[in-house]
């Protein structure tokens, strides 16, 4: 029982490590929050300070989630303990209790975590990403929509329906701070 209250509290305590905040602190000596749309995920860092920044931020991000999928496996927790770990490990970085309770969006992190968890995954969402961006020329309307059609890639993946629903609120997570603009 130790163990599951440790890694769901590393777990949000990774998350809370904003990787755009601290690369450009350290690259450029500004906060980014005070910069573009004030948010410190890779699409602003992008934005206001170029691709290296951008590149950096979502790596960084991604990492995260794939690190708590790491951790679980380290300590042979079940499909469904990685997955309450990813939403939590997403928690953080949207809600960082550091950066008073303003963060990313979580998209990178959750990407991070589900290339560990099942990196079958990766092949709908690229499938729908590249199709809906060719068809709309729209970078998050693709994204979104990919991310949107996971649960049900997930489903035919794992074929556990307690996996599956658990898989999908973190999914419906993501787009509802995404769509809202984390004001829940």
């Amino acid at each position: 029982m130790m163990n599951v209250i440790f890694y769901l509290l590393i777990s949000y305590l990774i998350g809370t490590f904003m990787t755009g905040y601290i690369v450009i602190r350290f690259l450029y000596h500004e906060d980014i929050r005070e910069k573009g749309s004030g948010n410190v995920g890779a699409k602003n860092a992008g934005r206001v300070y170029g691709k290296r920044a951008a590149v950096l931020t979502f790596l960084g991000d991604f990492i995260k989630g794939a690190i708590i999928i790491v951790i679980a496996r380290y300590f042979s927790f079940s499909e469904t303990m990685q997955l309450v770990g990813l939403l939590f490990v997403i928690t953080g970085h949207v809600f960082p209790i550091f950066l008073r309770w303003k963060g990313g969006k979580g998209i990178a992190t959750f990407l991070g975590g589900i290339t560990l968890l099942n990196p079958l995954l990766l092949v709908p969402l690229i499938l729908v990403f590249g199709i809906l961006y060719v068809w709309k020329r729209n970078f998050t309307l693709a994204g979104l929509s990919a991310i949107g059609i996971l649960p049900i890639s997930f489903y035919f993946v794992n074929n556990q329906m307690v996996n599956t629903m658990l898989f999908a609120v973190i999914a419906l997570f993501v787009l509802i701070v995404h769509k809202r603009g984390k004001k829940l």
